[in-house]
């Protein structure tokens, strides 16, 4: 309902936000990490502790891959253990919410600026994450933003394996909840790693980088986002970006 009726002023700026979540929306301690490894474990016996895989900016399938195969469990095997490792891993999450909860932090000026862009007519504000959609809500939830969002339009890690391809599905859902083609120069998409611009040029959409994650700025600041930021306080200036 909020998407809908942001769209009735046609005269204001038509913009749809693509959130990341982790190191974007939140930081929420080593909880996920541990989930992923049960979640890995009930599913292929293994036990995968201490398993080393880079987390961020894949999927959650990618990260159950790239785990199985930190354990030896690679090709068709893998995949076939994949589907209850997920299944596994939305039941671990859902157990977390309590602890992720209490270990959130959500960087300055996100929330004045999720808050912002809600009442904005034209304006519709989502998820772009590599989650699964349920460990999205748990996540988003635990961290009191899903107020701000419309999780029904977003794009998830339960849509598509590979990142690259989820801002076409978010455009596509919003096409049919809302009414409107966004074009891609309509579309930003907020994120904390290099795999967040990826995602972003494969569509043709927009990219601000905050370094509110893992990624220094240092690090974030020469991969040609179209902007690039330490975090997002200053909320003028974050708004002039994405509105302008």
């Amino acid at each position: 309902a909020r998407a809908v009726r942001a769209m009735t002023d046609r005269d204001g700026a038509r913009r749809m936000i693509l959130w990341d979540i982790d190191g974007t929306l939140g930081m929420f301690g080593p909880a996920a990490r541990y989930a992923f490894a049960r979640a890995v474990h009930r599913a292929t016996g293994r036990d995968p502790d201490g398993h080393g895989v880079n987390m961020m900016g894949m999927t959650d399938p990618q990260i159950a891959l790239e785990i199985m195969a930190a354990v030896g469990i690679r090709g068709e095997p893998a995949r076939a253990f994949l589907p209850a490792a997920l299944a596994f891993l939305e039941e671990e999450v859902a157990a977390a919410a309590t602890v992720l909860r209490s270990a959130v932090r959500v960087p300055p000026g996100v929330e004045a600026a999720l808050a912002i862009l809600a009442g904005t007519p034209g304006v519709v504000q989502t998820l772009l994450t590599g989650n699964l959609r349920p460990n999205a809500r748990v996540k988003v939830t635990a961290a009191a933003l899903d107020g701000f969002l419309d999780l029904e339009l977003g794009a998830y890690g339960s849509d598509r394996l590979n990142r690259d391809e989820l801002v076409p599905v978010a455009l596509e859902r919003a096409e049919r909840r809302v009414g409107v083609r966004f074009e891609p120069g309509d579309v930003w998409v907020i994120g904390d790693t290099a795999r967040d611009l990826a995602c972003a040029r494969a569509a043709g959409a927009r990219c601000l980088l905050v370094a509110t994650g893992l990624s220094p700025l240092a690090e974030l600041a020469p991969l040609g986002a179209d902007a690039t930021l330490a975090d997002l306080s200053d909320t003028a200036a974050v708004l002039d970006l994405l509105l302008g």
